[in-house]
C-alpha cells in the first residue's frame, strides 16, 4: 500500500502546475456548477408554470368581474327607472298638444335621466321609447316609428323571454354598413304597473363600449380576451377594437375548430349568473404562449448565469496562471538583456509573492548599475544644454525688446515732423497707428472685453477712413450690456478688415461698414456688415467649406482663424453665419451663449 501511495504522489508531483490549476477548476468548480444548475432548473420550471397559470386565472377573473360590474351598473339604473311610477304616469298620459307636453317636460322629465349619468360613467345614453304619439320626440324620450320597430335591438328585445335583456347590435345611420357602429344596450320593458299600460314603453340604456375595450386591452399581456354573447358572437375583442367594421356585424366565435387539442390554451368563464346574462361569457386565449415563453426565459437565464460563472471562473484561473508564468518569462528575458548591456527595468506589477520579490530585487540591481554607468557624463551634457538654452532665451528677449522700441521711436519721429508741419490728418493717423501697435504688443491675455475689441477696431477704421477718404464711412451699434463680456482677442477685427479689403474697394459710391454688439436670447451677438459687392452663392458655399475644414491651408485665412478660435473656445455652442447678396453687401454674425463667457467686473473703463 505504501508503494502505491508513493507512486500516486509521484504522478501528482510530475503534473505541471498549469495543468493542476485546470484540474482543480474542472473538478472543483465547473462540475458542481453544472450539476446544481440542472437540479434547480427543473424545480424552478415547475414553479414558473404554476405561477403563470395562477396569473392567467387572476387576469381572467379580474376582467370578468369588471365587465360584470360594468353591466350590473347599467341594470341597476334600469331597475330604478322601471320602478318610477311617476315616470310611468307622465309617459302614459295623453297630451292635448305639444305645449302641454313641453310644460310637463320642463317640470318633470328634462333632467330625470341626466341625473344618473355623472355617477355612472359607463352609461353613454338613456332613452325611453313609447308609442304614445302625443309625446314629442327629443332628448331621452322618443316616439316609436318604423325605424324603431324594424331595428335590430327592438326585435331582440321582443324575442327575449326576460323583462331585462342585454343586446349587442350595430346601429346604422344609413344603408351603408361601413357607417355602422357597435352598440351594447340594456333593454327593459316597462310594464310594472298594470293600470299604466295604455302605451308601450321600452327603456334602452346604451353602455360605453370603450370602457369594456379598455378592460380587454388591459389584460392583453396575459390573454387575448373575447366577450361572447348568448348567440356565440364576438361582441368585443382586443384585435377588433370597439369601432371596427366587418362584413358581418358580429363574427361567430370558432376558436376551437374541429380539433379538441386547440382548446388546451383556451379558458372560458361566464360573465354572470343572472338570466339576462345567460350565455354571455369571456373566452381567454393564452397570448403568445406565455407559459412556454416564461419557461424559455428562465432556462435562458440559467444558461446565461452558468455561462457567466464559467467565464468568470475561467478568467480567474487564467489570471492566476498568467500571474506566475508571465512574470517568470519576463524576468528571464530581462536577465538575458543584462548580459548584452541593456539595462531595462521590468515594467509590470511586481506583486508580493516570491516571484515579485525576485523582480523587485532585479529592478533595484539594474537601476543602480545603469545609474553608475550613465550619471557622470549625462549630467555634464545636460548642464551644457541648459546653459545654451539660457543664452538663446536671453538673446530672443533682447531682440523682442529692440524691434518694437525701434518701431515706436520711428513713429514718434514721424509724429514730430507731421505736428511741426501741421499735417493734422497724418498726425491723427500716426497716433492711431501707434496706439494700435502698442495695444497689440500689450495684449498678453487670450480673452479681452468687447469694450477693448471695439476700441481697437475704432483705431483700425480711422486708418482705413484716412485711406479711402470720402468713399468710406463706418458706424457702431453697441449695446451697453455687451461691453464687459470677454471674447477671444481679434475676433472682430479680421471680419472688419475683410469688409474693407474685399467688400468696399471695387464699389462706386459711399462704402459703409456697420459693427454691432448686443445681448439677445441669452447670447452675445456680434455682427459686421457692409454694403459692398457681396459674394456669389457658389463662392459663399466654398468660403463656408474652407472656414469649417480643419486642415484647409488656402485663402480666407483671417476669417477661418476667427471661426477656428471660436470653435476651440466654445465648441459647437457658437453660431457662425455668413449671408451675402451680390451687389448689396455681406453680413457676418457669430453668437456665443452668455453662460460660456467671462465677464469683466473691473470698475475701470477704457475710453
Amino acid at each position: 500500500m505504501a508503494t502505491k501511495r508513493f507512486k500516486f504522489g509521484t504522478i501528482v508531483n510530475d503534473i505541471p502546475l498549469s495543468y493542476k490549476f485546470y484540474l482543480i477548476y474542472i473538478v472543483g468548480v465547473l462540475l458542481p456548477i453544472m450539476v446544481l444548475n440542472l437540479v434547480f432548473l427543473e424545480r424552478i420550471t415547475d414553479l414558473i408554470k404554476s405561477r403563470e397559470q395562477q396569473n392567467l386565472e387572476i387576469s381572467m377573473e379580474r376582467a370578468r368581474k369588471d365587465i360584470h360590474d360594468f353591466i350590473e351598473g347599467g341594470v341597476s339604473v334600469g331597475y330604478t327607472l322601471a320602478a318610477d311610477k311617476n315616470l310611468y304616469e307622465m309617459l302614459d298620459r295623453t297630451y292635448t298638444d305639444s305645449i302641454e307636453f313641453y310644460s310637463m317636460f320642463n317640470e318633470q322629465l328634462r333632467d330625470r335621466m341626466n341625473s344618473y349619468m355623472p355617477v355612472n360613467n359607463q352609461l353613454e345614453r338613456i332613452s325611453i321609447y313609447t308609442n304614445n304619439q302625443t309625446v314629442v320626440s327629443g332628448g331621452n324620450y322618443q316616439v316609436m316609428n318604423d325605424k324603431v320597430w324594424f331595428s335590430d335591438w327592438y326585435r331582440q328585445a321582443k324575442k327575449a323571454t326576460t323583462q331585462v335583456y342585454v343586446a349587442a347590435y350595430r346601429t346604422m345611420e344609413n344603408k351603408n354598413l361601413a357607417s355602422s357602429t357597435p352598440t351594447l344596450s340594456i333593454i327593459e320593458t316597462m310594464d310594472n304597473y298594470r293600470n299604466l299600460n295604455n302605451y308601450e314603453k321600452v327603456l334602452r340604456i346604451d353602455l360605453d363600449l370603450s370602457e369594456i375595450y379598455d378592460i380587454i386591452v388591459r389584460e392583453r399581456d396575459y390573454l387575448s380576451l373575447y366577450l361572447i354573447n348568448g348567440e356565440n358572437k364576438i361582441v368585443m375583442s382586443a384585435d377588433s377594437g370597439y369601432q371596427h367594421v366587418t362584413d358581418d356585424p358580429y363574427p361567430l366565435f370558432d376558436q376551437w375548430g374541429d380539433s379538441q387539442d386547440d382548446s388546451e390554451g383556451v379558458r372560458v368563464m361566464a360573465v354572470g349568473t343572472a338570466n339576462y346574462l345567460k350565455g354571455w361569457r369571456i373566452v381567454g386565449i393564452t397570448q403568445g404562449e406565455r407559459i412556454s415563453q416564461a419557461v424559455l426565459d428562465i432556462r435562458l437565464y440559467a444558461a446565461g448565469l452558468a455561462t457567466t460563472l464559467t467565464l468568470l471562473t475561467s478568467i480567474f484561473i487564467y489570471i492566476m496562471l498568467r500571474s506566475y508564468n508571465y512574470r517568470v518569462k519576463r524576468l528571464a528575458r530581462h536577465m538575458q538583456k543584462v548580459t548584452n548591456e541593456k539595462f531595462e527595468l521590468i515594467a509590470i506589477d511586481e506583486g508580493r509573492d516570491e516571484i515579485g520579490g525576485l523582480i523587485h530585487n532585479f529592478n533595484r540591481m539594474t537601476s543602480r548599475i545603469h545609474s553608475l554607468i550613465n550619471d557622470v557624463y549625462k549630467l555634464e551634457i545636460q548642464s551644457k544644454n541648459l546653459e545654451m538654452e539660457r543664452v538663446r532665451a536671453e538673446l530672443n528677449f533682447l531682440q523682442s525688446q529692440m524691434n518694437p522700441h525701434f518701431l515706436f521711436n520711428t513713429l514718434n519721429a514721424i509724429l514730430v515732423v507731421c505736428t511741426k508741419n501741421k499735417y493734422n490728418d497724418v498726425t491723427d493717423i500716426v497716433k492711431s497707428l501707434s496706439k494700435l501697435l502698442r495695444r497689440l504688443l500689450s495684449w498678453k491675455e487670450d480673452l479681452v472685453s468687447v469694450r477693448e475689441e471695439i476700441a481697437f477696431i475704432d483705431m483700425y477704421l480711422r486708418i482705413e477712413k484716412f485711406r479711402f477718404r470720402d468713399k468710406f464711412d463706418y458706424t457702431f451699434e453697441i449695446d451697453e450690456q455687451s461691453l464687459d463680456y470677454k471674447i477671444p482677442k481679434l475676433s472682430m477685427q479680421p471680419l472688419v478688415e475683410n469688409s474693407c479689403k474685399h467688400g468696399l474697394q471695387t464699389i462706386e459710391g459711399l462704402g459703409v461698414i456697420k459693427v454691432a454688439a448686443a445681448v439677445l436670447d441669452n447670447r452675445l451677438q456680434i455682427t459686421v456688415s457692409d454694403n459692398g459687392k457681396g459674394i456669389e452663392p457658389e463662392k459663399l458655399k466654398e468660403l463656408m467649406f474652407a472656414v469649417r475644414k480643419e486642415d484647409y491651408s488656402g485663402t480666407h485665412i483671417g476669417i477661418r482663424n476667427v471661426y477656428r478660435r471660436l470653435e476651440l473656445n466654445y465648441a459647437d455652442q457658437v453660431r457662425f453665419e455668413i449671408t451675402s447678396t451680390p451687389d448689396q453687401g455681406t453680413v457676418v454674425t457669430f453668437g456665443i451663449p452668455l453662460k460660456l463667457l467671462e465677464k469683466n467686473y473691473s470698475l475701470e473703463r477704457e475710453v
